[in-house]
């Protein structure tokens, strides 16, 4: 398989990220990460869901969804459905599992920081997009409570990136588009910290059953492209902030 853009089986995408994209979010930034672009914005509510009333501390959650001209054909709004789509779902849970793991929730006190995440146009790879994109918004959000002296110390502990890796045409193929990623025999998505710390990891054999060493040489490539992702987070964030890591 040739991959589009003369790309070789170990290399990312274009990747770029604008911060500040949004004049009235707390934190914002719009992705361009091959032909998808995701906006990001960080809202902060001086409110936490009831099951954190109690706790002293606060609460991170996503929202993820697609416009309707986003992909080649129109989709209709899910909110004209009147309910959320299961892969909707599942990824605005995703989105806030991997924040969360890297937010000190004491010290961001009794708030809940929201990520919503708005697909203006798919390639492949959106959700991976969303949750690169939503931890700068996430930094920009929280910087500001700092600065403003709502909150002590600044509460994300590390940087935080996600990377996709499929197995297409017999190659280990890092951050594959829609094209490759609709003929994998094996998809997966990685999500980890700038340390190389694993917060989530979702594999599928597409084709049937694959073999379990290849899981090894998957997590491998995809370290290799979070390590690149998170300099390029950290490139855009260093005139912003001071990095808490």
């Amino acid at each position: 398989m040739r991959r589009a853009g003369g790309r070789g089986p170990e290399e990312l995408r274009p990747v770029n990220i604008t911060q500040g994209y949004l004049d009235y979010a707390e934190g914002s930034a719009l992705v361009t990460w091959g032909r998808n672009r995701v906006l990001c914005a960080a809202s902060i509510l001086e409110q936490v869901p009831r099951f954190r009333e109690y706790s002293g501390g606060g609460w991170v959650t996503g929202e993820y969804g697609m416009l309707p001209r986003s992909t080649n054909t129109r989709q209709a709004r899910e909110s004209l459905s009147g309910r959320v789509s299961g892969r909707t779902y599942e990824i605005q849970r995703l989105i806030g599992r991997s924040l969360r793991a890297v937010v000190d929730l004491q010290a961001l006190g009794p708030r809940t920081a929201v990520l919503d995440c708005d697909v203006l146009q798919a390639d492949g790879g959106t959700r991976t997009a969303a949750i690169t994109g939503a931890m700068v918004a996430l930094a920009l959000a929280l910087e500001n409570l700092r600065r403003r002296g709502v909150v002590e110390t600044m509460p994300l502990r590390a940087p935080v990136a996600a990377v996709s890796v499929a197995l297409a045409g017999g190659r280990l193929l890092l951050d594959p588009d829609y094209e490759e990623d609709s003929q994998a025999a094996v998809d997966a998505n990685f999500v980890a910290t700038g340390q190389g710390d694993l917060i989530e990891v979702q594999a599928t054999g597409e084709g049937g059953p694959f073999p379990a060493a290849l899981m090894g040489e998957m997590l491998d490539l995809a370290l290799q492209g979070i390590q690149k992702i998170v300099r390029l987070q950290e490139e855009v964030l260093a005139p912003c902030l001071p990095l808490p890591w």
